[in-house]
């Protein structure tokens, strides 16, 4: 478990979410430093989505707490100033243009006009849709509707980020931006809580990685701690830690369901 931080930027104790008879997260806790880049990773179906909705407050826990930037995430009037959030499908209104949506997130967030034009001209211009600007978005690819929605997720310069595959559909030019800012903003001193699974990313940006794996949280550390993990047994790449840590977790949960079934098991 991780230490805990009075200091934390996000502080989740014992998360559990069950739905029905399925239990989606199981005792997750953690304990993230403000300017950190931690890289969320496991498999399909392993719970990511659902502790990123947790930690911004758009899910409650079955039990469990979790406090952002020192905010108890049930208080929603007061996190949604401090939090940005990039889910994997991002909320767009296509009949607006990028520009349109951007003026009006900027409305919502109550961000000065004068401030919100500024750097609404500036994200248009950092990432290359500023000749598209005022065209409507459901007329844009896939990535322009992407570096859309992950400009709206800073605009109103958050202390903490939430993104959820901020890279997809993106060609490597917008990939390599999307890195580039996610580490300026930890540079300022942004938290980004970060979910992919381009591993590539990760390596390139995170300070700190966990896997979750059913629901657990089975490994973590920095890059290169879990890249220690490799099955060569020597320092590898992330993609083989990653592949490691979820086999070797994978086995741990299984043994202690059989464990727990058998009715001979002696206590662990």
């Amino acid at each position: 478990m991780p230490s805990t931080n009075g200091d934390a930027a996000i502080e989740a104790t014992d998360l559990r979410k069950v739905y029905g008879s399925a239990v989606a997260l199981d005792g997750v806790s953690l304990s993230i430093p403000p300017g950190t880049v931690y890289g969320f990773l496991g498999p399909n179906g392993a719970g990511k989505t659902t502790t990123m909705r947790i930690l911004t407050g758009l899910t409650q826990p079955t039990d469990g707490s979790v406090r952002v930037v020192g905010v108890d995430v049930g208080d929603r009037r007061a996190l949604a100033p401090r939090v940005g959030y990039l889910p994997e499908t991002p909320p767009l209104y296509e009949e607006f243009s990028a520009r349109e949506q951007l003026d009006y997130v900027a409305d919502l967030r109550d961000i000065p006009p004068s401030v919100a034009d500024e750097r609404i001209e500036r994200y248009l211009d950092q990432f290359d849709l500023t000749d598209d600007a005022d065209k409507r978005i459901e007329a844009y690819s896939k990535g322009m509707k992407q570096k859309t929605a992950f400009v709206q997720a800073v605009l109103h310069d958050p202390d903490v980020l939430f993104l959820d595959e901020p890279t997809s559909g993106l060609d490597p030019r917008a990939a390599r931006r999307i890195r580039e800012s996610i580490a300026g903003f930890a540079d300022d001193g942004t938290t980004v809580f970060l979910s992919t699974h381009i591993l590539s990313v990760v390596e390139a940006v995170a300070d700190e990685v966990g896997v979750l794996l059913d629901g657990r949280l089975v490994a973590e550390g920095t890059p290169e701690e879990l890249q220690s993990r490799a099955e060569t047994g020597e320092s590898g790449s992330l993609e083989d830690a990653f592949l490691a840590v979820t086999s070797d977790g994978a086995a741990d949960v299984d043994a202690a369901s059989a464990s727990a079934e058998s009715p001979t098991a002696e206590p662990r």
